[in-house]
């Protein structure tokens, strides 16, 4: 017992020497504030960073960066993925009156010194200057709300803001240096056919024609170059659709949002930690052709799962996808190529009479070195295969600033009398890709009594 109480002792004693030691160098004040600790190497809390200026002083760099009173604060609370509403989520720091600014298309940031964004498709250099703690601060605030992670691992995120805005960041070493961070608003995504033809991306006809296909039934194919605008065009498609028809819309990340009551949205999944849990396109592909659907979306076909929408389609499901290309015609050499993705046991030879009796009409899309976006060219898959080769007709074309037609005779085009379409239109475009078995016989009409042709190759859907 005795050796016990002097080893006690002996502690006692020594604690109390090192906290008088502590309070002779100034680390530590039992006095003033018992609870704090200052460590050598950190600034007070109340006193300025060293690197950073002081607040009566001018920046070094104050021309190049935003005033901190005209950055724009959002009171707007988001639910966090750990089930916290946190009000950070839609504040973007020293973005926001860029994202508040009804005429930027795009954000993005190549450092955080050097920050773009496009304005009617041309793209221009600010002058907003961030550190790299408020980049990585402003990603880590966006990403709290899209329940999407960004490591080491998975140096890539693809996620949807609150604001319907999409988000891309990659980060090192798959980039260079730097945090590669790009905003995408989509300002005129909620828009119809007759508004984007009174914006000019398509005329009159067009809208028209555009609004009788899909009353027909037609499978569409959205092609086009980045930014040309294909998700909205097909979000303007799929909003013309008749209200009682069930929409399912597949996306990697959410940004169609059709005028439809009837709309189910879908989405992929990243895998976790483990490597578990993917939810790939070619899945939810699978899942949506059990949920009752009269029309499929798919956001953007880009590898093997061309095959299962093909499949889809050429099983009498009407639907519509986007796909990058430089024209109509290689846009359907693309779909006949993305399928041999699937695997090897899938030939060309197969696939080419799958897209040839599955697609109807491509719509090109593209933008021009002044940043205006519109319809460029419209064909037709006619059916035919040519050496493996899906051939397709030329319907409009935008040439020398107005639209010539191809394969339909200029009077069948423009001859809407009374307001109403013209009905010949598609019915001359797909008389030779009308199958009995996709024709129900109580939606066909009768043949006009002028038209001089069967009832099969005048047959209208209702």
């Amino acid at each position: 017992m005795g050796i016990a109480l002097l080893l006690l002792a002996n502690a006692v004693m020594a604690q109390t020497n090192l906290l008088e030691n502590l309070e002779s160098t100034g680390e530590f004040s039992m006095k003033n504030n018992p609870a704090t600790i200052n460590l050598p190497n950190e600034p007070h809390p109340n006193e300025p960073h060293p690197n950073e200026p002081h607040p009566n002083e001018p920046h070094p760099n104050e021309e190049n960066v935003v005033p901190r009173h005209s950055v724009k604060q959002n009171s707007q609370t988001y639910l966090g993925v750990d089930g916290v509403i946190d009000s950070r989520a839609s504040n973007f720091g020293a973005l926001q009156h860029l994202m508040d600014d009804p005429t930027v298309e795009e954000i993005w940031i190549n450092s955080p010194h050097r920050i773009f964004i496009a304005r009617s498709g041309v793209s221009q250099l600010t002058n907003i200057v961030m550190t790299f703690e408020e980049v990585r601060g402003l990603i880590e605030r966006l990403l709290m709300w899209g329940g999407r992670r960004l490591d080491l691992s998975h140096p890539f995120v693809d996620a949807r803001l609150p604001d319907g805005s999409r988000l891309h960041v990659a980060i090192p070493e798959v980039t260079a240096t730097n945090w590669a961070v790009n905003i995408r608003k989509h300002l005129v995504r909620g828009k119809s056919l007759s508004e984007l033809a009174a914006m000019g991306v398509m005329d009159r006809r067009i809208c028209e024609f555009l609004q009788q296909a899909i009353l027909n039934g037609l499978n569409i194919l959205v092609s086009g170059s980045t930014q040309a605008g294909k998700t909205t065009l097909l979000n303007a498609l799929v909003s013309a659709v008749p209200l009682k028809s069930r929409v399912i819309t597949i996306e990697e990340v959410f940004e169609l949002k059709p005028r439809l009551p009837d709309c189910v949205a879908l989405q992929t999944r990243p895998s976790n930690l483990q490597g578990e849990g993917e939810i790939p396109l070619r899945r939810l592909i699978k899942e949506a052709l059990r949920m009752r659907p009269s029309l499929l979306v798919v956001g953007e076909i880009r590898e093997a799962e061309s095959l299962d929408l093909l499949i889809a389609l050429n099983s009498g499901l009407p639907g519509m996808a986007t796909l990058h290309a430089n024209s109509a015609k290689d846009a359907i050499s693309k779909l006949q190529t993305l399928p041999l993705l699937a695997g090897e046991n899938i030939s060309h030879r197969f696939i080419a009479p799958v897209v040839a009796s599955s697609i109807d009409l491509i719509v090109h899309a593209a933008i021009d070195s002044q940043g205006a976006r519109r319809i460029v060219e419209i064909a037709s898959v006619t059916g035919r295969i040519e050496n493996d080769r899906v051939e397709i007709e030329p319907l409009f074309t935008f040439e020398n600033g107005e639209y010539r037609t191809g394969l339909l005779n200029p009077d069948l085009v423009s001859g809407i009398p009374n307001g109403t379409f013209e009905t010949p239109k598609i019915d001359t475009l797909m008389s030779d890709r009308l199958q009995p078995e996709r024709l129900q016989p109580e939606r066909l009409q009768p043949a006009r009594p002028d038209s001089g042709s069967n009832v099969g190759s005048n047959a209208r859907w209702l």
